[in-house]
């Protein structure tokens, strides 16, 4: 395990960087056909699988397992639900008294998820899930009601599954004040996300195939460490951390890890 605040939090290389129309294109796509190259999958509890459609399954793209840290009771914030797998195993976890809330801007993969919410809720015997459409840089935007997407100091663990390096440079400030908001004190994250080891160059973040595939849009890995630091998190570390890179782009290596951190009380 690392861990540690040390290091300076990231800045964004540019303001300008936009890849948001190349993710949206991209997972669009992924949630009618399976993409094999998306991500880095890892295994996952079977017996907790058992209830989740195989579609569900086949179409979701991550690089770890932060439903580990999810605990029973748990009101539980997925940031960039895709197919909705680690939400409803969430759900699982969490049982009738917790509740899981997936928040997603691809259509596509929020109308597999949403499908398949009645027949797993049928299989377990409850319903707890819900999703919601929405950037994740943007779960305090306004809704019909006048109330943010996701309430403040509502929710117990923010988890996501490489989704944060999707994220323009320019909105992590708003993505990570964000989760800061929604947690309640004593809140926790787990996030599983892929890092580098050095900073990745312009030329790289412009390529929309690199970014939307979870490569050039990685934290560097202290930074990332850091970046959860200076929001209050307490004893922010890697619980995971892949000794491999998945990739290596330019002599720059990219790893899967897992963060996690709480709020204090």
């Amino acid at each position: 395990m690392t861990s540690g605040c040390c290091g300076s939090s990231s800045e964004p290389i540019t303001d300008q960087l936009d890849q948001t129309q190349a993710v949206q294109d991209r997972y669009g796509a992924a949630a009618q056909v399976q993409e094999a190259c998306l991500c880095t999958p890892v295994p996952f509890d079977p017996a907790l699988l058992k209830v989740i459609p195989a579609e569900v399954i086949e179409r979701d793209y991550g690089c770890g397992d932060p439903t580990r840290w999810v605990q029973p009771g748990d009101t539980v914030l997925d940031l960039g639900s895709g197919s909705g797998k680690n939400a409803f195993i969430c759900a699982q976890v969490v049982g009738a008294a917790g509740a899981v809330i997936g928040v997603d801007r691809n259509r596509e993969m929020l109308d597999l998820a949403s499908q398949a919410a009645p027949e797993v809720a049928n299989r377990i015997g409850f319903s707890n899930v819900s999703f919601a459409e929405g950037g994740i840089e943007a779960l305090d935007a306004p809704q019909a009601d006048g109330e943010p997407l996701i309430a403040s100091a509502s929710i117990d663990v923010v988890l996501s599954n490489c989704v944060l390096n999707l994220v323009n440079p320019s909105q992590r400030k708003d993505l990570l004040a964000n989760i800061r908001r929604v947690l309640r004190p004593g809140g926790r994250v787990a996030i599983s996300d892929i890092v580098s080891d050095r900073p990745v160059p312009l030329s790289l973040q412009k390529d929309p195939e690199l970014w939307s595939g979870c490569i050039s849009g990685a934290w560097q890995e202290d930074a990332f460490l850091a970046d959860f630091c200076a929001l209050g998190f307490e004893q922010v570390r890697y619980v995971d951390r892949s000794e491999q890179p998945w990739q290596v782009v330019e002599g720059i290596e990219f790893r899967s890890v897992t963060l996690v951190g709480q709020l204090p009380a």
